[in-house]
Formats: C-alpha cells, sequence, structure tokens
C-alpha cells in the first residue's frame, strides 16, 4: 500500500516538476475520499535548496523519511549535478527493501548514478536521452516514450509527462476510478499511455475536425467490442491503409492496434473494478474476444493477470 512519499531535493530543481509531486501525493483531499499520503520534501542535510528560478525552498527533513517511504521521488534537477553518496545509498537502499522509485524529466540521472537503471528499460526527456544512454550504457534508454515503468522503478519524460507517470502510479496502486477522478480534479487528460511518443507531428484538438481522426477515436471507444483491422478503419476513413496508418501514428502517436489494444485494456480494468461480469464476457465487452487474449495483453499492459486486479480493486 502506497502510504509514505518522499521527494529528494537538490540544487537547481525544476520547480514544475517539484510541483508535479507535491500536486499528486502531497496535496490532502482527504475530504473528497482520495488518498493521504505521509509526504515529506527531502535534502540531504535537512537544509534549504535553491530552485532553478532562483528562489529557495525549506524541505521538512534531511534523508530520514527516505528509509521508510513507500515511494522515493526525484524531481528534474541539472543533468551534471553530482549526488552526494547519502543520496545514492538512500536511493538503492530504497530500490532494495522494495520501494517504488520514480523520476521526473532529468531527475533520471539520479537514478542512473544510483545503478537502478542498470539492465531496465527507461527514458527521460528528449533532449538529454542521447546523453543518458551514453552516460549509463548498461541502461537501455528508450528516447521517445512518455514514461517507462520496469519493475518497480518508473521514469518519465519532461514536464507533463510526469503527472502521467504518478497517475499511472496512483493506478497501479489505488485503482483507474481514483486515478480517473483525481485526474478530472487536476484537470488533465485521465490517462496517456506510457508508450506515446513525447512528440505528436499532428495533435488532435478538442473540437472534430474532417482533416482529424478526431472522428474516428470517438467511434471507437464506443465499438471496442467489434473485431477491426487496419483495413477496417481505413475504409471508415476513406484512406488507403498505409496513408492510414502513417496518418493514425502521426496524430496520435502510436500504431492504430497498439491505441486499440490500450484502449480495450483500460475499458477491461474498469469492468473488472465496477461489475461483477465473468471474465469471459469482460473479454468479449473489451473486444478480446476469449480469456486467454484479454490475460495476455492485460498483463503485458498492466502488469498483472485481470482475476488479480480484480481482487485487489474490486470495491
Amino acid at each position: 500500500m502506497l502510504t509514505k512519499v518522499a521527494v529528494l531535493a537538490f540544487d537547481e530543481i525544476a520547480p514544475f516538476e517539484l510541483g508535479v509531486l507535491c500536486e499528486v501525493f502531497g496535496t490532502d483531499r482527504a475530504i473528497d475520499g482520495f488518498p493521504l499520503y505521509d509526504f515529506a520534501l527531502c535534502s540531504v542535510d535537512g537544509k534549504p535548496v535553491t530552485s532553478r528560478a532562483g528562489f529557495t525552498i525549506t524541505p521538512h527533513a534531511g534523508l530520514g523519511p527516505v528509509e521508510t517511504a513507500d515511494l522515493v521521488a526525484v524531481p528534474a534537477h541539472p543533468v551534471t549535478t553530482p549526488l552526494p553518496q547519502p543520496a545514492i545509498d538512500a536511493l538503492r537502499h530504497a530500490a532494495e527493501r522494495g520501494a517504488w522509485i520514480l523520476s521526473v524529466c532529468s531527475g533520471a540521472f539520479a537514478l542512473g548514478q544510483a545503478g537502478l537503471l542498470d539492465g531496465r528499460r527507461c527514458t527521460t526527456h528528449w533532449k538529454w536521452a542521447d546523453q543518458l544512454a551514453a552516460r549509463y550504457p548498461d541502461a537501455d534508454v528508450v528516447p521517445d516514450a512518455l514514461y517507462i515503468q520496469d519493475g518497480r522503478i518508473i521514469t518519465s519524460a519532461g514536464t507533463a509527462a510526469g503527472i502521467d507517470a504518478c497517475l499511472h502510479l496512483v493506478r497501479q496502486e489505488h485503482g483507474s476510478k481514483i486515478a480517473t477522478k483525481l485526474a478530472r480534479r487536476m484537470v488533465v487528460p485521465p490517462h496517456r499511455a506510457g508508450g506515446q511518443t513525447q512528440f505528436i507531428e499532428a495533435p488532435i484538438p478538442e473540437q472534430t475536425d474532417c482533416d482529424t481522426l478526431q472522428p474516428l477515436l470517438e467511434w471507437l471507444l464506443t465499438n471496442l467490442d467489434k473485431q477491426l483491422t487496419v483495413e477496417d478503419l481505413a475504409q471508415r476513413t476513406r484512406m488507403a491503409p498505409r496513408t492510414f496508418a502513417r496518418r493514425f501514428r502521426a496524430q496520435v502517436g502510436v500504431s492504430p492496434h497498439d491505441w486499440l489494444t490500450h484502449q480495450r485494456v483500460l475499458f477491461a480494468r474498469r469492468l473488472l473494478e465496477e461489475t461483477d461480469l465473468p471474465i469471459e464476457q469482460v473479454a468479449s465487452r473489451a473486444g478480446f474476444g476469449d480469456s486467454a487474449a484479454l490475460r495476455h495483453h492485460f498483463t503485458r499492459r498492466a502488469g498483472t493477470t485481470p482475476q488479480h486486479y480484480r481482487q485487489t480493486f474490486r470495491g
């Protein structure tokens, strides 16, 4: 259970990325039914740090809260900042005892210094991806992902991608209903897949426009149970299949199959949380056809089986 959160602050910390962590985990919304976290902003020596914008930030404590935190988060800071050995030791110990470790933007470099990215898939802001890969060659850096979870290590790209990563963790720990409710409260999209690219050539506008794929996406969300191919979708948009596939990736950031599978998993999560439907019916309604296909895709994207997910979050 995620109850204790510790955020590591270093000099020249990025205010926005720090604010993301404070907004998601450090704001008391218990009166509205949200989880309440024991939140601590920590510096190595417990003394104030200077933000990138020039103002000082006074932490709650030194590294003490990191020792028992369920989540240790590192906001963005200069990639050239060398971590003091006590901070490296604290991160390593937190990972060894099974705590969640989350970095926002260039905070991934701190995880790299602690050796936590070795042999793991990870990401950071596109501007620093090549440097992260060069500095930590044992890490598998994915340069254009919004966020990546590998085990209990979550790394994210810059700025808003940090919100996506935090909501992803909230969904893991507290279920889709809480995560979606929190996203609505924060006025942000309820869920963006981590594999979605950091840059989208033509983002989909809020208003329906015949030059975008928005009408098709809205139709798909109400027809997830249908068995559809790229050819079927291309026909609905009156495009050749190859043209459609290119247009879809340019506007949405992922392939049609990946987007559709992701939406089906999200819908299956909701059905598992909010209904008593048998797993076979959940699979059918979500468009997977049978429970075996549901189990395959659900486990890959949610990190657990449908049955275990229902046991964890039902009610």
